[in-house]
């Protein structure tokens, strides 16, 4: 829960001022009843004492004022409710390096199987897009709805090359404007953003790259710098250890073991240049939490809804019960 006006919450410290200046009177009070010296007289005017039920009224009355301040500052209730529609687009690394086993069974198949877990968690009426990159960029599946075929496509990904991420980066934009018709051939601005100032991203990247970029035209920055100016968040996953290895094949046809630390800094980099966020996933079970919780954020989105009426409904239901027992049981209104 969110407050418009969190400030008028300071109103609250009112609450227990007068509830000691409550229990200050009720001390005089008593003082008062000890002096009446004639107590056979005081027992025969006073009928009988009612003991807790006078405090019941009062204690109403400052509750009734603490939901009125509660009411003044104005809560807002956040709920999530799901996007009708968006488009993602998941670019995978496919480079030789993701063949290293510090994630078991190897990376390909942690991401794989992750890459599955965020196709299933999207509602039904996102577009998927499914990209990989090595020495090359792949758009294996353009965006569509038919889930199936991207699960047959990540199913196909094997690893081999080198890694081209800023190519990828700049080829998913490319992705995403023709995906909304602002690709220019459609009659839009090539250049101009795909959302307003403040509106929810219609469409993002999912960026899942296990090391440093080594080839392609575009660097990762500059690619990012595409994205930001598009409006597309950037959603990066650095996949493997610092200690991973990976056999490799060089140019000369021959297998050379290599490490393959992750490039943590470039892809944090990506995020924050586009809006997105950075993730680390070490391990495969790591992957799948990071692709549920990226499924979450991607298909819904967070609504503000202002609930003032259920702090001013409850403070008349509390003057009105402190008002209805007050007559019962004193005659009297508060």
């Amino acid at each position: 829960m969110t407050f418009l006006w969190p400030w008028m919450l300071l109103g609250l410290g009112l609450v227990p001022l007068l509830a000691g200046v409550y229990a200050l009177a009720q001390r005089r009070r008593s003082g008062y009843a000890v002096r009446f010296t004639n107590l056979d007289l005081l027992a025969n005017v006073v009928e009988g004492s009612p003991g807790w039920r006078r405090h019941v009224p009062p204690t109403l009355y400052l509750l009734a004022i603490a939901a009125v301040v509660f009411t003044l500052a104005r809560p807002q209730l956040v709920t999530k409710t799901p996007r009708q529609e968006g488009t993602v687009v998941l670019v995978t690394d496919v480079s030789g390096s993701m063949n290293a086993t510090d994630v078991s069974p190897t990376r390909m198949a942690a991401a794989q199987e992750a890459a599955h877990t965020l196709v299933d968690e999207l509602p039904e009426g996102f577009r998927i897009s499914l990209i990989s990159f090595s020495s090359g960029v792949n758009v294996l599946v353009p965006p569509t709805t038919e889930k199936e075929q991207v699960h047959a496509a990540i199913e196909r990904l094997a690893p081999l090359g080198g890694t081209a991420m800023g190519d990828a980066i700049a080829a998913a934009v490319d992705v995403v404007r023709a995906a909304l018709g602002e690709d220019g051939a459609a009659g839009g601005d090539p250049t101009a953003p795909i959302r307003g100032e403040g509106e929810a991203a219609p469409a993002v990247i999912v960026l899942l790259s296990d090391g440093a970029n080594t080839v392609g035209t575009y660097q990762p920055l500059d690619a990012a710098q595409l994205a930001a100016e598009a409006g597309v968040p950037v959603y990066a996953v650095a996949l493997g250890t610092p200690d991973g290895v990976a056999v490799v094949v060089d140019p000369q046809g021959r297998q050379r073991t290599v490490r393959v630390p992750p490039d943590v800094e470039t892809l944090q980099a990506v995020a924050e240049l586009t809006g997105g966020r950075a993730f680390e996933a070490p391990g495969t079970s790591e992957l799948q939490s990071i692709y549920q919780d990226l499924g979450d954020r991607i298909g819904y989105i967070e609504k503000r809804t202002e609930v003032s009426w259920a702090g001013a409904g409850l403070a008349g239901v509390l003057v009105l019960a402190g008002g209805t027992l007050g007559l019962l049981w004193f005659n009297r209104f508060p």
